[in-house]
């Protein structure tokens, strides 16, 4: 006899979930953000089973709603994410994320010679998929890096 289980997340009342998130980047997404900087109460569920017989991670932050902005900074890390906007434990919006054109004041320049590193500027770059590949092209210097790379340096 298989003994069926179930196990469950307590929901929130306000916050935001970001689901859907490939397995191994939901780690990233909390330094990205800085979630763990403040005193709000965090879910994060590594490597949990998907419908479709993968893994994927899951984050919920109480009293923290995404602005649609920094939502579609998730899809640098995960572009098939969805996000969940909660109020009085239900969901009052949900939507799924796309890259923005252009990401700004949440990423270093990886060239050191950018001029970003020594003027008191916020750092920009233009996004741009190339051969299915996500590129970010910094303003200042007009380097070219893949999101790898900015994955690795967070």
């Amino acid at each position: 006899m298989m003994m069926e289980t179930k196990m469950t997340v307590e929901a929130i009342a306000h916050g935001t979930v970001i689901d859907h998130i490939p397995a191994g980047q939901g780690v990233r997404i909390l330094r990205f953000f800085q979630l763990t900087d403040g005193n709000e109460r965090i879910t994060v569920g590594l490597n949990l089973r998907s419908g479709d017989s993968q893994v994927k991670d899951i984050i919920k932050v109480e009293n923290n709603v995404f602005t649609a902005e920094q939502a579609n900074q998730l899809a640098l890390f995960a572009p098939n994410a969805t996000v969940n906007l909660i109020d009085n434990y239900q969901v009052v919006d949900k939507f799924h994320v796309t890259l923005p054109e252009q990401i700004s004041s949440v990423l270093s320049c990886p060239n050191s010679n950018c001029i970003s590193h020594d003027e008191p500027v916020n750092s920009r770059f233009f996004v741009a998929v190339k051969h299915e590949k996500v590129k970010l092209k910094c303003h200042y210097c007009e380097k070219s890096f893949s999101e790898r790379l900015f994955k690795e340096l967070k």
